[in-house]
Protein backbone atom coordinates (compact mmCIF):
# COMPACT_ATOMS: atom_id res chain seq x y z
CA UNK A 1 0.00 0.00 0.00
CA UNK A 2 1.16 3.78 -1.02
CA UNK A 3 1.46 5.99 1.83
CA UNK A 4 1.68 9.93 1.17
CA UNK A 5 4.10 11.84 3.11
CA UNK A 6 0.82 13.65 4.29
CA UNK A 7 -1.57 11.35 5.19
CA UNK A 8 1.41 10.18 7.59
CA UNK A 9 1.97 13.57 9.00
CA UNK A 10 -2.10 14.46 9.53
CA UNK A 11 -2.55 11.28 11.32
CA UNK A 12 -0.67 11.94 14.14
CA UNK A 13 -0.88 14.16 17.22
CA UNK A 14 1.98 16.85 17.61
CA UNK A 15 3.63 18.88 20.91
CA UNK A 16 4.63 21.79 18.42
CA UNK A 17 4.00 25.24 17.66
CA UNK A 18 1.51 26.09 15.49
CA UNK A 19 4.12 27.82 12.63
CA UNK A 20 6.45 24.76 13.11
CA UNK A 21 3.43 22.23 12.04
CA UNK A 22 2.25 24.51 8.70
CA UNK A 23 5.69 24.55 7.89
CA UNK A 24 6.01 20.52 8.22
CA UNK A 25 2.92 20.00 6.49
CA UNK A 26 3.80 22.27 3.63
CA UNK A 27 6.73 19.79 3.13
CA UNK A 28 4.99 16.79 3.20
CA UNK A 29 2.18 17.87 0.89
CA UNK A 30 5.11 18.74 -1.82
CA UNK A 31 6.75 15.33 -1.33
CA UNK A 32 3.95 12.85 -2.24
CA UNK A 33 4.87 9.24 -1.96
CA UNK A 34 7.07 8.06 0.84
CA UNK A 35 8.36 5.23 -1.92
CA UNK A 36 9.08 8.47 -4.20
CA UNK A 37 11.00 10.68 -1.68
CA UNK A 38 13.03 7.03 -0.79
CA UNK A 39 13.95 6.96 -4.19
CA UNK A 40 15.25 11.27 -4.33
CA UNK A 41 16.93 10.87 -0.68
CA UNK A 42 18.44 7.01 -1.42
CA UNK A 43 17.69 3.96 1.10
CA UNK A 44 19.82 2.40 3.94
CA UNK A 45 22.23 -0.21 2.82
CA UNK A 46 21.59 -3.14 5.21
CA UNK A 47 24.52 -3.58 7.51
CA UNK A 48 25.61 -0.08 7.49
CA UNK A 49 24.82 3.08 9.60
CA UNK A 50 25.20 5.97 7.30
CA UNK A 51 25.23 4.57 3.72
CA UNK A 52 22.48 5.58 1.28
CA UNK A 53 22.06 3.63 -2.20
CA UNK A 54 20.61 5.62 -5.18
CA UNK A 55 20.42 3.81 -8.45
CA UNK A 56 22.82 1.66 -7.35
CA UNK A 57 25.05 4.18 -6.59
CA UNK A 58 25.90 3.65 -2.57
CA UNK A 59 27.02 7.06 -1.34
CA UNK A 60 29.30 6.91 1.88
CA UNK A 61 29.40 10.04 4.08
CA UNK A 62 32.61 10.81 5.92
CA UNK A 63 32.06 14.49 7.89
CA UNK A 64 34.01 16.22 10.79
CA UNK A 65 36.75 15.44 12.17
CA UNK A 66 38.22 11.57 12.15
CA UNK A 67 38.80 9.20 14.91
CA UNK A 68 39.76 5.58 14.96
CA UNK A 69 37.18 3.99 16.50
CA UNK A 70 33.08 5.10 17.25
CA UNK A 71 32.37 6.35 20.52
CA UNK A 72 30.41 8.44 22.58
CA UNK A 73 32.62 11.43 21.38
CA UNK A 74 31.78 10.38 17.71
CA UNK A 75 28.47 10.10 18.33
CA UNK A 76 27.46 13.96 19.69
CA UNK A 77 29.89 15.72 17.63
CA UNK A 78 29.48 14.31 14.08
CA UNK A 79 33.04 12.60 13.88
CA UNK A 80 33.54 10.32 11.33
CA UNK A 81 35.48 6.59 12.28
CA UNK A 82 37.42 4.72 10.40
CA UNK A 83 36.35 1.30 11.95
CA UNK A 84 33.05 2.16 10.79
CA UNK A 85 33.96 3.67 7.48
CA UNK A 86 35.85 0.64 6.24
CA UNK A 87 33.07 -1.48 7.57
CA UNK A 88 30.26 0.44 5.82
CA UNK A 89 32.54 0.65 2.51
CA UNK A 90 33.20 -3.18 2.61
CA UNK A 91 29.75 -4.01 3.20
CA UNK A 92 29.04 -1.56 -0.19
CA UNK A 93 31.48 -3.77 -1.93
CA UNK A 94 29.92 -6.71 -1.22
CA UNK A 95 26.52 -5.87 -2.24
CA UNK A 96 25.58 -7.17 -5.22
CA UNK A 97 23.12 -4.34 -5.64
CA UNK A 98 25.65 -1.84 -5.65
CA UNK A 99 27.39 -1.27 -8.90
CA UNK A 100 29.52 2.03 -8.00
CA UNK A 101 30.58 4.20 -4.51
CA UNK A 102 30.95 7.43 -3.64
CA UNK A 103 32.66 8.74 -0.73
CA UNK A 104 31.12 12.29 0.17
CA UNK A 105 33.46 13.98 1.88
CA UNK A 106 33.99 17.05 3.93
CA UNK A 107 36.09 16.27 6.69
CA UNK A 108 39.71 18.45 8.10
CA UNK A 109 41.33 15.41 8.53
CA UNK A 110 41.68 13.75 12.24
CA UNK A 111 44.17 10.96 13.62
CA UNK A 112 46.64 9.27 11.86
CA UNK A 113 46.13 5.89 13.16
CA UNK A 114 43.49 3.37 10.87
CA UNK A 115 44.08 6.21 7.34
CA UNK A 116 46.61 4.08 5.73
CA UNK A 117 44.30 0.81 6.38
CA UNK A 118 41.57 2.31 5.28
CA UNK A 119 43.42 4.07 2.40
CA UNK A 120 44.47 0.93 0.77
CA UNK A 121 40.87 -0.96 1.65
CA UNK A 122 39.75 1.56 -0.96
CA UNK A 123 42.71 1.51 -3.43
CA UNK A 124 42.16 -1.98 -3.80
CA UNK A 125 38.69 -2.27 -3.98
CA UNK A 126 38.72 -0.35 -7.14
CA UNK A 127 39.27 -3.25 -9.05
CA UNK A 128 36.30 -4.48 -7.72
CA UNK A 129 33.60 -1.56 -8.28
CA UNK A 130 34.13 1.67 -9.32
CA UNK A 131 34.92 3.93 -6.33
CA UNK A 132 34.99 7.90 -6.49
CA UNK A 133 35.55 10.90 -4.19
CA UNK A 134 33.71 13.47 -4.03
CA UNK A 135 34.45 16.85 -1.93
CA UNK A 136 32.17 19.63 -1.02
CA UNK A 137 33.80 21.12 1.85
CA UNK A 138 37.18 20.14 2.76
CA UNK A 139 39.19 17.16 1.89
CA UNK A 140 42.67 17.88 4.35
CA UNK A 141 45.39 15.91 5.60
CA UNK A 142 43.79 12.20 6.49
CA UNK A 143 40.98 13.45 4.78
CA UNK A 144 42.55 13.59 1.42
CA UNK A 145 45.19 10.03 2.23
CA UNK A 146 42.23 8.43 1.60
CA UNK A 147 40.25 10.48 -0.71
CA UNK A 148 43.10 9.97 -3.13
CA UNK A 149 42.57 6.66 -3.05
CA UNK A 150 39.59 6.90 -5.38
CA UNK A 151 39.93 6.41 -8.42
CA UNK A 152 38.78 9.53 -9.40
CA UNK A 153 38.44 12.66 -7.05
CA UNK A 154 35.79 15.44 -8.00
CA UNK A 155 35.24 18.48 -6.03
CA UNK A 156 33.43 21.69 -5.78
CA UNK A 157 34.56 24.84 -7.16
CA UNK A 158 35.13 25.90 -3.32
CA UNK A 159 36.34 22.83 -2.05
CA UNK A 160 39.75 22.99 -0.04
CA UNK A 161 42.23 19.69 -0.48
CA UNK A 162 45.67 19.37 0.97
CA UNK A 163 47.63 19.66 4.03
CA UNK A 164 49.51 16.59 2.85
CA UNK A 165 51.67 16.39 6.59
CA UNK A 166 51.77 15.38 9.68
CA UNK A 167 51.29 17.04 12.90
CA UNK A 168 52.61 15.54 16.60
CA UNK A 169 51.10 17.79 19.44
CA UNK A 170 52.29 17.16 23.09
CA UNK A 171 51.67 18.61 26.39
CA UNK A 172 54.06 18.49 29.60
CA UNK A 173 51.90 18.65 32.47
CA UNK A 174 53.36 20.69 35.57
CA UNK A 175 53.49 18.92 38.83
CA UNK A 176 50.52 20.77 41.67
CA UNK A 177 52.00 22.23 43.93
CA UNK A 178 53.25 20.00 46.99
CA UNK A 179 53.77 17.58 44.29
CA UNK A 180 56.48 15.74 43.00
CA UNK A 181 56.65 13.06 39.71
CA UNK A 182 59.34 10.39 38.56
CA UNK A 183 59.54 8.15 36.11
CA UNK A 184 62.07 5.33 36.06
CA UNK A 185 62.95 4.06 31.77
CA UNK A 186 64.32 0.65 31.65
CA UNK A 187 68.06 0.93 30.52
CA UNK A 188 67.79 -0.78 27.32
CA UNK A 189 65.17 2.14 26.12
CA UNK A 190 67.26 5.75 26.73
CA UNK A 191 65.03 6.72 23.58
CA UNK A 192 61.55 5.80 25.17
CA UNK A 193 61.33 9.04 26.87
CA UNK A 194 62.41 11.61 24.59
CA UNK A 195 63.25 14.64 26.59
CA UNK A 196 61.50 17.45 25.01
CA UNK A 197 63.32 20.38 26.69
CA UNK A 198 66.31 19.24 25.04
CA UNK A 199 67.03 19.57 20.86
CA UNK A 200 68.27 15.72 21.06
CA UNK A 201 64.33 14.81 22.55
CA UNK A 202 62.81 16.69 20.11
CA UNK A 203 64.66 15.65 17.32
CA UNK A 204 63.77 12.35 18.19
CA UNK A 205 60.24 13.28 17.60
CA UNK A 206 61.10 15.43 14.27
CA UNK A 207 62.50 11.81 12.54
CA UNK A 208 59.18 10.08 13.89
CA UNK A 209 56.50 12.37 12.31
CA UNK A 210 58.92 13.07 9.73
CA UNK A 211 58.79 9.19 9.14
CA UNK A 212 55.13 9.09 9.07
CA UNK A 213 54.96 11.60 6.57
CA UNK A 214 57.03 9.68 4.22
CA UNK A 215 54.22 7.21 4.02
CA UNK A 216 51.99 9.53 3.25
CA UNK A 217 53.65 11.20 0.57
CA UNK A 218 54.17 7.65 -0.98
CA UNK A 219 50.88 6.67 -0.92
CA UNK A 220 49.69 9.89 -1.91
CA UNK A 221 52.04 9.34 -4.82
CA UNK A 222 50.94 5.87 -5.77
CA UNK A 223 47.42 6.67 -5.57
CA UNK A 224 47.49 10.17 -7.85
CA UNK A 225 49.84 8.83 -10.18
CA UNK A 226 52.28 11.68 -9.54
CA UNK A 227 56.23 11.17 -9.21
CA UNK A 228 57.37 11.16 -5.93
CA UNK A 229 59.94 13.59 -5.77
CA UNK A 230 57.09 16.19 -7.48
CA UNK A 231 54.41 15.82 -4.89
CA UNK A 232 55.28 17.94 -1.72
CA UNK A 233 55.91 20.93 -4.02
CA UNK A 234 53.23 20.84 -6.11
CA UNK A 235 50.92 20.12 -3.17
CA UNK A 236 52.20 23.94 -1.79
CA UNK A 237 54.44 21.55 1.01
CA UNK A 238 51.11 20.86 3.11
CA UNK A 239 49.22 23.84 1.85
CA UNK A 240 45.49 24.11 0.97
CA UNK A 241 44.44 24.19 -2.31
CA UNK A 242 40.81 25.18 -3.85
CA UNK A 243 38.55 23.93 -6.59
CA UNK A 244 40.07 24.38 -9.86
CA UNK A 245 43.64 25.07 -8.36
CA UNK A 246 43.56 22.06 -6.64
CA UNK A 247 42.75 20.27 -10.32
CA UNK A 248 45.43 21.93 -11.84
CA UNK A 249 47.88 20.73 -9.08
CA UNK A 250 46.70 16.78 -9.13
CA UNK A 251 45.18 16.83 -6.67
CA UNK A 252 41.46 16.10 -7.97
CA UNK A 253 40.45 15.14 -11.47
CA UNK A 254 37.86 17.81 -12.30
CA UNK A 255 35.09 20.10 -11.22
CA UNK A 256 31.29 18.74 -10.40
CA UNK A 257 28.54 18.13 -7.88
CA UNK A 258 27.79 15.25 -6.08
CA UNK A 259 24.60 15.25 -7.30
CA UNK A 260 26.12 15.18 -11.31
CA UNK A 261 28.11 12.37 -10.04
CA UNK A 262 25.45 10.07 -8.66
CA UNK A 263 23.22 10.65 -12.05
CA UNK A 264 26.27 9.91 -13.66
CA UNK A 265 27.04 6.49 -12.02
CA UNK A 266 23.26 5.04 -11.74
CA UNK A 267 23.24 5.52 -15.82
CA UNK A 268 22.46 2.04 -17.01
CA UNK A 269 25.20 3.04 -19.83
CA UNK A 270 27.67 3.96 -16.97
CA UNK A 271 30.77 0.84 -17.82
CA UNK A 272 31.59 -0.96 -14.38
CA UNK A 273 35.22 0.63 -14.95
CA UNK A 274 35.65 4.65 -16.12
CA UNK A 275 38.20 5.97 -18.10
CA UNK A 276 40.83 7.79 -15.45
CA UNK A 277 41.39 10.89 -16.01
CA UNK A 278 45.37 11.44 -15.62
CA UNK A 279 46.70 14.46 -14.02
CA UNK A 280 49.24 16.60 -16.20
CA UNK A 281 52.74 16.57 -14.75
CA UNK A 282 55.04 19.67 -15.06
CA UNK A 283 58.57 19.53 -15.78
CA UNK A 284 61.31 22.16 -15.46
CA UNK A 285 64.45 20.43 -16.26
CA UNK A 286 65.54 17.83 -19.29
CA UNK A 287 66.14 15.52 -15.87
CA UNK A 288 62.90 15.97 -14.15
CA UNK A 289 61.25 15.10 -18.33
CA UNK A 290 63.53 11.86 -17.90
CA UNK A 291 62.63 10.78 -14.45
CA UNK A 292 59.13 11.45 -15.34
CA UNK A 293 59.59 9.36 -18.19
CA UNK A 294 61.01 6.18 -16.66
CA UNK A 295 58.24 6.54 -13.97
CA UNK A 296 56.07 5.57 -16.72
CA UNK A 297 54.11 8.95 -17.33
CA UNK A 298 52.88 8.84 -20.46
CA UNK A 299 54.14 12.05 -22.53
CA UNK A 300 51.04 13.60 -23.88
CA UNK A 301 50.58 14.74 -19.82
CA UNK A 302 53.82 16.71 -19.38
CA UNK A 303 54.24 19.82 -19.41
CA UNK A 304 57.31 22.05 -19.49
CA UNK A 305 57.01 24.71 -17.13
CA UNK A 306 57.09 28.53 -17.92
CA UNK A 307 59.69 31.01 -16.33
CA UNK A 308 61.55 28.27 -14.93
CA UNK A 309 65.34 28.68 -14.38
CA UNK A 310 67.11 30.03 -17.80
CA UNK A 311 65.78 30.92 -21.60
CA UNK A 312 68.26 28.10 -22.75
CA UNK A 313 67.29 25.40 -20.10
CA UNK A 314 63.64 25.96 -21.06
CA UNK A 315 64.18 25.81 -24.72
CA UNK A 316 66.15 22.22 -23.93
CA UNK A 317 63.48 20.84 -21.45
CA UNK A 318 60.72 21.97 -24.70
CA UNK A 319 63.25 20.24 -27.04
CA UNK A 320 63.09 17.54 -25.03
CA UNK A 321 59.66 16.94 -24.80
CA UNK A 322 58.89 17.27 -28.85
CA UNK A 323 61.88 14.73 -29.44
CA UNK A 324 60.29 12.33 -26.95
CA UNK A 325 56.30 12.62 -28.45
CA UNK A 326 58.06 12.70 -32.01
CA UNK A 327 59.43 9.97 -32.27
CA UNK A 328 56.16 8.29 -29.77
CA UNK A 329 53.91 9.34 -32.61
CA UNK A 330 56.49 7.74 -35.35
CA UNK A 331 56.35 4.33 -33.41
CA UNK A 332 52.72 3.86 -33.43
CA UNK A 333 51.04 1.15 -31.22
CA UNK A 334 52.95 -1.39 -32.45
CA UNK A 335 56.30 -0.19 -31.96
CA UNK A 336 56.35 1.41 -28.70
CA UNK A 337 59.27 -0.98 -27.63
CA UNK A 338 61.84 0.92 -29.82
CA UNK A 339 60.34 4.13 -28.99
CA UNK A 340 61.04 4.13 -24.95
CA UNK A 341 64.74 2.45 -25.95
CA UNK A 342 65.35 5.43 -28.46
CA UNK A 343 64.31 8.08 -26.04
CA UNK A 344 66.18 6.24 -23.22
CA UNK A 345 68.98 6.13 -25.69
CA UNK A 346 68.49 10.04 -26.70
CA UNK A 347 68.26 9.02 -30.48
CA UNK A 348 67.09 11.79 -32.52
CA UNK A 349 64.04 12.29 -34.66
CA UNK A 350 65.37 11.71 -37.73
CA UNK A 351 67.86 8.30 -36.64
CA UNK A 352 64.50 6.79 -35.38
CA UNK A 353 62.48 7.75 -38.09
CA UNK A 354 65.75 5.77 -40.24
CA UNK A 355 65.75 2.88 -38.07
CA UNK A 356 61.87 2.25 -38.62
CA UNK A 357 61.82 2.62 -42.33
CA UNK A 358 64.89 -0.28 -42.55
CA UNK A 359 63.03 -2.40 -40.55
CA UNK A 360 60.40 -1.92 -42.87
CA UNK A 361 61.78 -2.29 -45.96
CA UNK A 362 63.93 -5.59 -44.03
CA UNK A 363 60.33 -6.85 -42.99
CA UNK A 364 58.64 -6.14 -46.82
CA UNK A 365 61.98 -7.84 -48.69
CA UNK A 366 61.63 -10.98 -46.10
CA UNK A 367 57.86 -11.12 -46.93
CA UNK A 368 58.42 -10.67 -50.65
CA UNK A 369 61.06 -13.76 -50.40
CA UNK A 370 58.98 -15.94 -48.32
CA UNK A 371 56.45 -15.55 -51.02
CA UNK A 372 58.38 -15.97 -53.99
CA UNK A 373 59.70 -19.32 -52.04
CA UNK A 374 56.25 -20.71 -51.59
CA UNK A 375 54.84 -20.40 -54.77
CA UNK A 376 58.29 -21.81 -56.02
CA UNK A 377 57.53 -25.10 -53.55
CA UNK A 378 54.09 -24.93 -54.73
CA UNK A 379 54.51 -25.12 -58.14
CA UNK A 380 56.94 -27.87 -57.81
CA UNK A 381 54.95 -30.05 -55.68
CA UNK A 382 51.52 -29.47 -57.38
CA UNK A 383 53.37 -29.16 -60.95
CA UNK A 384 51.49 -33.04 -61.64
CA UNK A 385 55.06 -34.43 -63.41
CA UNK A 386 58.84 -33.71 -63.17
CA UNK A 387 61.94 -34.88 -64.78
CA UNK A 388 63.53 -38.33 -63.99
CA UNK A 389 67.44 -39.58 -64.06
CA UNK A 390 67.49 -39.43 -67.75
CA UNK A 391 65.73 -36.45 -68.43
CA UNK A 392 62.88 -38.31 -69.45
CA UNK A 393 59.32 -36.99 -68.86
CA UNK A 394 57.56 -38.98 -65.92
CA UNK A 395 54.28 -38.65 -64.13
CA UNK A 396 54.19 -37.83 -60.83
CA UNK A 397 51.62 -40.35 -58.82
CA UNK A 398 48.41 -38.63 -57.90
CA UNK A 399 47.93 -36.65 -54.71
CA UNK A 400 45.09 -35.14 -52.84
CA UNK A 401 44.38 -31.53 -52.35
CA UNK A 402 44.99 -32.03 -48.74
CA UNK A 403 48.17 -34.07 -48.56
CA UNK A 404 49.31 -31.32 -51.33
CA UNK A 405 48.57 -28.35 -48.71
CA UNK A 406 49.84 -30.17 -45.84
CA UNK A 407 53.24 -30.35 -47.63
CA UNK A 408 53.66 -27.31 -48.57
CA UNK A 409 52.91 -25.85 -44.86
CA UNK A 410 55.10 -28.08 -43.56
CA UNK A 411 58.58 -27.66 -46.12
CA UNK A 412 56.89 -23.37 -45.74
CA UNK A 413 57.66 -23.63 -42.46
CA UNK A 414 60.54 -25.34 -41.79
CA UNK A 415 62.12 -22.72 -45.12
CA UNK A 416 60.50 -19.61 -42.55
CA UNK A 417 62.62 -20.94 -39.55
CA UNK A 418 65.90 -21.86 -41.30
CA UNK A 419 65.89 -18.26 -42.89
CA UNK A 420 64.91 -16.42 -39.57
CA UNK A 421 67.60 -18.44 -37.77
Amino acid sequence: MTHSSLSLVANHAWLITGDALDTLMAVADRQGDIEALESRLGSRLDNTRAVTVRNGVAVVPVTGPIFRYANLLTAVSGATSTQVLATDLQAALDDPSVKAIVLDIDSPGGEATGINELGDLIYQGRSKKPIKAYVSGMAASAAYWFASSAEEVVVDDTAQLGSVGVVLSLRKREDRPGEKSYEIVSSNAPNKRPDLETEAGRAQLQTRTDELANVFLDKVSRNRNIPRNQVNDRFRQGGIATGALAVQAGMADRLGSLESLIAELGSPTTPNTTQKVFSMTTVSTTQELQAALQAGTNPRTITVANGSGSNTLLAATQAERTRCLEIYRLAGAKHQGAAANAIRNGTSIEAFGHELFQNFQSEARNQAESDNAVAAITKRWEGGASNDESGNHSPQPSRSASDSQDAVSAITQRWQSDKHA
